[in-house]
């Protein structure tokens, strides 16, 4: 089974994309900052993570930086989730190594899709 992070400050997301991917027949687990999401990663590996960038204490930049450091999670696909639309914002993201950009509002199926892709 696949595991998924999804990495969000905002309960009425993390509500829908945790039932969206157990549905969709992935695990899931759940950090509500990038210290949440350092911590987990310390027991856990995901697949892939969806990593919201304005989150309190430790910010999504912030945090893939830190993934993208350490050998061990250098297979974890990440989609920034973010509500930040401008070129720049999309164009740091990528350049800090996510492998996807989606903004907010997004659908839910081609989230889906774009999951489905990154892990094949």
């Amino acid at each position: 089974m696949k595991k998924i992070l999804i990495a969000d400050d905002e309960h009425k997301i993390i509500m829908t994309l945790e039932y969206a991917f157990k549905k969709a027949g992935y695990e899931v687990f759940i950090a509500r900052d990038g210290s949440e999401v350092l911590e987990i990663l310390k027991t856990e590996i995901p697949d892939l993570i969806l990593l919201d960038i304005m989150m309190p204490n430790v910010d999504g930049y912030t945090t893939l930086a830190e993934i993208r450091k350490n050998k061990a999670y250098e297979n974890i696909k990440v989609i920034f989730l973010s509500a930040k639309t401008g070129e720049a914002d999309m164009k740091k993201g990528l350049d800090l190594g996510a492998d996807a950009y989606v903004t907010k509002p997004y659908s839910i199926k081609k989230l889906t899709e774009k999951v489905e892709e990154l892990l094949a």
